[in-house]
């Protein structure tokens, strides 16, 4: 079995400020199919470390968890296809919800609420995919988006996660 390697960093916001309980997760995909792999919180002063295999394309999630204080307070943010062959320092930026940082951060949200959709279409937890649904709803609604076509994708992806939402 290969030894573990550690992909570990910082949390914050644009302001500079550490953010605590944000859920870290990594994920692997395999026959078609996405398998988290591991998962972790932020500590106060923004910390995290995953524990993965060498070798295989990792994809880094970081976002609120519904059932946390937190859940409807930062968008969140994918690294896709990490290349995990030695240990990583991972340190990411979030955007904070009702707020604006600039339209690579709001491009960098978007593309992470397409992620978080995938992943939440294909949750065989109903209930907490409807939860975590109606905590992007709320977060993406708030979203300032600086160009029209960023608009309209914010307003695909808000039916979406609507229709996650209203199913159980």
């Amino acid at each position: 079995m290969s030894e573990k390697i550690s992909i570990h960093g910082k949390v914050q916001g644009y302001d500079q400020k550490p953010i605590f309980m944000i859920q870290v997760s990594a994920w692997v995909e395999e026959n078609n199919s996405l398998r988290e792999v591991d998962r972790t919180y932020t500590n106060e002063d923004g910390m995290y470390e995953l524990s993965v295999l060498p070798g295989t394309p990792i994809s880094v999630r970081f976002d609120t968890h519904w059932s946390i204080t937190n859940a409807t307070e930062w968008h969140p943010a994918v690294v896709p296809n990490i290349e995990a062959r030695q240990d990583i320092v991972l340190n990411r930026y979030l955007m904070h919800v009702g707020t604006t940082s600039g339209v690579t951060a709001e491009i960098d949200a978007l593309t992470a609420y397409q992620f978080c959709a995938m992943w939440t279409a294909r949750q065989a937890d109903r209930e907490s995919a409807r939860k975590y649904a109606e905590s992007v709803v709320s977060r993406l609604s708030q979203m300032k988006v600086p160009m029209s076509e960023f608009g309209e994708f914010q307003n695909k992806l808000i039916e979406f996660f609507l229709r996650q939402a209203e199913s159980s």
